[in-house]
């Protein structure tokens, strides 16, 4: 699995929650250490500035991101929200989110991990609570778990990224076909 964050499904919450890949199968995780947790925060583009962060904000994050995806899923699928994850949600959203700060060179936002969390999971109760929750569409890959906005018209679009399922899941029904009809042929 490619190591680099992705950003493809359209908020910062959802990227985040597709932190933890191939949920179904492989499972791989993209918040390992507290560096690849601040590089996440960084290459979102949630902060400009982050300061370095330890072991339990990896913990605090995971357990944060676990709570999204459990929402997530429950309002993709009109289910009950789980109580706990909306718990760990609100606990998370209600501490003080990175503060945006005007400076002569423009907009600079600097933050702990805790305020980098809080941000994302106040965005998390923005997209739950707001008009996109029927445009939530998980990808058509098998092996991606990942969730996105569909914007596209007549909500047609099947996958979280062309580059990261798309052209994959594309090329390999290409082969099969091909594999097919050329079987179909020797006979």
């Amino acid at each position: 699995m490619n190591p680099d964050h992705v950003f493809v499904c359209g908020h910062p919450a959802l990227d985040f929650a597709a932190t933890l890949r191939a949920r179904r199968s492989t499972r791989f995780e993209m918040l390992v250490t507290p560096e690849r947790l601040n590089a996440w925060y960084l290459e979102s583009g949630l902060v400009d500035t982050i300061t370095p962060g330890e072991e339990k904000d990896v913990r605090e994050a995971t357990t944060v991101r676990e709570a999204v995806y459990r929402l997530i899923t429950n309002r993709r699928l009109d289910e009950e929200p789980d109580r706990e994850a909306l718990a760990v949600l609100n606990g998370a959203a209600r501490k003080a989110p990175a503060t945006p700060q005007l400076t002569v060179t423009g907009r600079h936002t600097e933050a702990t991990p805790e305020q980098a969390l809080a941000t994302v999971a106040r965005q998390a109760v923005e997209l739950l609570s707001g008009p996109d929750v029927p445009l939530l569409k998980e990808c058509g890959n098998p092996e991606c778990t990942r969730v996105y906005i569909d914007r596209s018209r007549g909500m047609r679009r099947q996958w979280c990224g062309m580059e990261s399922c798309g052209n994959k899941y594309k090329a390999a029904a290409y082969r099969a076909r091909k594999k097919t009809a050329s079987a179909g042929a020797a006979h």
